[in-house]
């Protein structure tokens, strides 16, 4: 089993179990969360789509966000990583959207230091969580805010259950 397969097999048994469906909106992971969905044998049973968000221009073309859904909310906050799942999720019509901002580095921005993602997942049982690595090193902090990311929705399809 590949790194990809192992931190999406839990989800995605639990997704085809129930018939469910997921979108995924990500930014500084690049499509690591969507590719360890797709690397699950079966994944057009609840895999919708997914985007990476990199850039402002990314985000209002491919998310259709608007300055006025996200008007209030601090950068790289919980309540803007909530915005922007809830927005995928309303777009595909999907049970769950996992969406994730970060900053995987090697420097930080004025928003926030390099090592911090925070993850939001829409859905039956929403929760949104920040992790905070430490660390300056980008693709590392990719594979961990990818990491972080399936122990949240793991943990949101469990409480759904």
């Amino acid at each position: 089993m590949t790194v990809l397969t192992s931190m999406a097999e839990d989800a995605a048994v639990l997704l085809r179990e129930r018939g469910e469906t997921i979108v995924v909106a990500e930014t500084s992971t690049g499509g690591l969360i969507s590719s360890a969905l797709l690397a699950v044998p079966g994944a057009s049973a609840y895999y919708k789509g997914g985007s990476v968000l990199y850039t402002f221009e990314s985000r209002r073309k491919l998310l259709d966000i608007t300055r006025q859904d996200v008007e209030g909310l601090a950068p790289m906050s919980e309540g803007m990583v909530m915005a922007f799942a809830r927005k995928a999720q309303d777009q595909f019509d999907a049970t769950w959207a996992i969406a994730e901002l970060g900053i995987a580095g090697p420097t930080g921005v004025a928003y926030g230091e390099a090592g911090s993602s925070v993850i939001g997942i829409a859905g039956p049982h929403p929760i949104s969580g920040l992790l905070e690595t430490g660390s300056d090193d980008r693709e590392k902090n990719m594979w961990r805010f990818t990491e972080h990311a399936f122990a949240l929705l793991c943990r949101a399809l469990a409480n759904a259950g």
